[in-house]
């Protein structure tokens, strides 16, 4: 934590896990102080020795709070709901919970790490003659093996959102993931459920506050 007491979030603008923690951090109110990570910037800021030394895995979000470190952002996201459960992002509901929990895993195991930038690099070494459209094609394929879940699950826990009615963690990891999708140009018309829950959360301020085009650190050009 900085002199002021407030938290540090390390965090990249249009890094999706960064968002989610964004996210959380603007629902329960809490003040902190943004240190930009560019993770393209002279071959990636993450992996400064500086930075390692925060955060072994050279990735972000990390949070620097109440003493300590935190990297992952879902740990993150869990450790501001015990420390300041208000208001609440996981359900008292044992059952709801698991529920959340899950949707957050899935997004958050089985769809981002596979689309991500250190995996898209790997993928344009392997066919570096039709780079972009071979890292397309990939994402493409990631995103929509795990919508196709997501879709079916969703139509069973949604109510406003993704489980009942109150905003929770998988709210906070469904927004960010749809907007990768749309990056990468992801035909939506299978995921009506999505689409609908989406479009609810990018009306709350908490969301847009947090958006990627309105960070610190976002590029004059993606602005808004």
């Amino acid at each position: 934590m900085t002199e002021s007491g407030k938290p540090i979030l390390y965090s990249y603008f249009r890094s999706s896990c960064s968002w989610r923690v964004r996210i959380a951090l603007a629902l329960k109110g809490i003040d902190f102080e943004m240190v930009p990570v560019n993770l393209i910037k002279d071959g990636g800021q993450q992996f400064s020795k500086a930075f390692q030394a925060l955060n072994p895995m050279k990735q972000v979000p990390t949070l620097k709070i109440d003493g300590i470190t935190i990297h992952q952002s879902l740990a993150i996201i869990e450790y501001l709901e015990e420390t300041r459960p208000t208001p609440r992002l996981l359900p008292r509901d044992p059952k709801k919970r698991a529920s959340v929990r899950m949707i957050s895993d899935l997004i958050a195991s089985g769809i981002q790490p596979l689309q991500n930038l250190s995996i898209l690099k790997k993928v344009g070494e392997v066919s570096k003659d039709l780079r972009e459209e071979t890292q397309l094609t990939w994402a493409q394929n990631a995103i929509t093996s795990g919508f196709n879940a997501l879709e079916q699950i969703l139509q069973s826990t949604a109510g406003k959102y993704c489980v009942g009615d109150e905003v929770t963690m998988a709210d906070l990891c469904l927004v960010p993931q749809v907007a990768n999708a749309e990056r990468f140009k992801v035909d939506f018309t299978p995921y009506p459920t999505i689409s609908c829950i989406n479009k609810r959360l990018l009306a709350l301020e908490a969301f847009q506050v947090s958006h990627p085009c309105r960070q610190p650190d976002t590029p004059t050009e993606l602005r808004a």
